[in-house]
């Protein structure tokens, strides 16, 4: 999700607190080297491997992927494919991304740039999808919006309160760690003069300043922990800690009001614009990531490779900022895309508080109507989702579905053992459906580059791609039809993972309701049979 990691935030705070010496908590995974390797895979994953595991096979290469890779040469050759919408709900997408051509869906009834709103479906100008935070960037969560209201007789007010000020009090506890960090890396830089510097640039400085001999330990620290590329993880870490501060939690910020909207009104409708990269293409970083996942060209070498090759078009619904997403965004969101002919929909993104939950209930019920799948990532705060709350989910009392057709989808390590289960995601036997492939996925990033990066976010919309492979290939098959074949054709794991923060063992049919991760060869051999049914 874009918002911040909140299981990752909590390590790192955590971390960084337990002493006054520069110890420096452990940053995002970049480096292949460093993944777990006490499982059943007794190599090392090949970095080539690595940038496309969530499309290897458990039993041929010992790696957790969807065996899309087998589905490709043992299912689909030959096969003819019809074309297929997915509908990207996030931060914005990078649609001129060198790997995404051809892949970006155009509305043929608008005519571009003339001002007016040819199709007549409310949105002027709306070739590839529609922009719903205007020129927002940054946003509060939605615990500080309902703090700022200030309606203590609100039945969360108390609860919202609360953890605020304990977040507050973390970050502002963190915060001279981040600044000791941020100095530390500049007194570093300005020394080696370069802007990036390995750790073997860190071994070799030789001083007898004590300040910089104190960087130099803090940054080697830093860099022993996070691998290659550890100073992309330093910015986004001070980054992070700083929007916290700054925006996410911060009563006295207003990230709403450029967008000229009542975002308490669901009528009102009249907002936002046709530019789905946003005002900085930068800030699509993850929705460029999320599309890549599932629509980058396949074979090419350029990056990683999209789990659907062709016939595939992505709706940009740029509706996720740098903070909480508003319920009224959302659900007009999956309501354009279903209007504007999505078959599926990915949404990557959550949060603990959804004031307008009925909102969201009534848009994919919506979608429901119209043959719509919703999947929805079930989150990175390492809790069980059957207890604790988190939206936008598809149940009011977390037992009863309001409809069939959304599949709630759990993250991956790619490394089958027990410690298969992501260490950041929800879980729950209830109210997670599946799980895929999560942590170190290989996609595209805006500007033509790729990159690493993890979470539910990355799991969403390789079962998205999933849902779509299925839909193009067999699409009189429909979305609770399709659902439940990616959760009933899945690899059965029969044995403990560990979840949640505290690392609890767990049989891992407790997990989910299906108590099985992805498999797109056997999915599209079950919707083969069900299709000719």
């Amino acid at each position: 999700m874009r918002k911040i990691n909140s299981f990752l935030i909590t390590t790192l705070v955590a971390a960084s607190l337990l002493s006054c010496s520069p110890k420096v908590a452990p940053f995002i995974v970049t480096n292949p080297a460093t993944i777990d390797k006490t499982l059943v895979k007794t190599t090392p994953v090949k970095e080539e491997d690595l940038k496309r595991w969530s499309h290897l096979d458990l039993a041929k290469d010992t790696i957790p992927g969807m065996s899309v890779d087998k589905a490709y040469a043992e299912v689909l050759k030959g096969k003819k494919a019809t074309k297929v919408i997915v509908g990207v709900i996030d931060s914005g997408i990078d649609i001129d991304h060198e790997d995404m051509k051809g892949k970006i869906w155009n509305n043929k009834k608008e005519i571009p740039g003339n001002k007016k709103d040819d199709d007549n479906n409310g949105y002027t100008d709306d070739m590839h999808g529609w922009n719903f935070l205007g020129d927002a960037e940054n946003e509060n969560l939605e615990l500080t919006r309902i703090v700022k209201k200030g309606e203590v007789n609100n039945p969360d007010y108390q609860k919202a309160k609360a953890e605020l000020d304990e977040k507050l009090g973390l970050m502002n506890q963190t915060k001279p760690q981040v600044d000791m960090i941020a100095k530390a890396d500049k007194d570093v830089r300005e020394y080696l003069k370069k802007e990036v510097y390995t750790i073997d640039d860190l071994k070799g400085i030789s001083t007898t300043d004590p300040a910089l001999s104190q960087s130099k330990m803090i940054m080697t620290s830093v860099a022993m922990q996070a691998g290659p590329g550890f100073q992309t993880d330093i910015k986004e870490f001070i980054t992070q800690v700083y929007d916290m501060l700054n925006y996410n939690l911060n009563t006295s910020f207003d990230g709403r009001s450029i967008v000229g909207d009542n975002p308490n009104d669901i009528n009102d409708k009249k907002y936002g614009n046709a530019n789905v990269k946003g005002p900085d293409v930068e800030g699509g970083l993850h929705g460029t990531h999320v599309a890549g996942i599932i629509a980058q060209s396949r074979g090419n070498n350029k990056g990683g490779d999209g789990v659907v090759a062709n016939n595939i078009e992505i709706m940009a619904l740029r509706a996720v900022p740098n903070g909480d997403e508003y319920d009224k965004d959302i659900a007009l969101a999956i309501r354009y895309a279903v209007d504007n002919g999505a078959k599926v929909i990915n949404g990557s993104f959550g949060k603990d508080y959804s004031p307008n939950r009925e909102w969201v209930f009534d848009a994919i019920k919506y979608a429901a109507s119209k043959d719509v799948l919703f999947v929805h990532a079930a989150g990175n705060d390492a809790k069980n989702i059957d207890v604790e709350p988190s939206y936008p989910n598809d149940s009011k009392d977390k037992v009863t579905e309001i409809s069939d057709n959304v599949l709630t989808v759990g993250a991956l390590n790619p490394n089958a053992g027990l410690k298969l289960v992501a260490p950041f995601s929800n879980y729950g036997k209830v109210n997670v459906d599946v799980f895929a492939p999560g942590v170190q996925i290989y996609a595209t990033i805006p500007n033509n580059k790729y990159r690493y990066l993890e979470g539910t976010s990355m799991a969403g919309p390789n079962a998205a791609g999933v849902a779509a492979l299925i839909r193009s290939y067999y699409p009189n098959l429909t979305a609770s039809q399709v659902k439940h074949i990616i959760m009933d054709s899945g690899t059965n794991i029969p044995y403990n993972v560990t979840v949640g923060e505290e690392r609890k063992s767990i049989p891992f049919a407790e997990t989910c309701v299906s108590g099985k991760i992805v498999n797109v060869y056997n999915a599209l051999l079950m919707a083969e049979k069900m299709s000719k049914k």
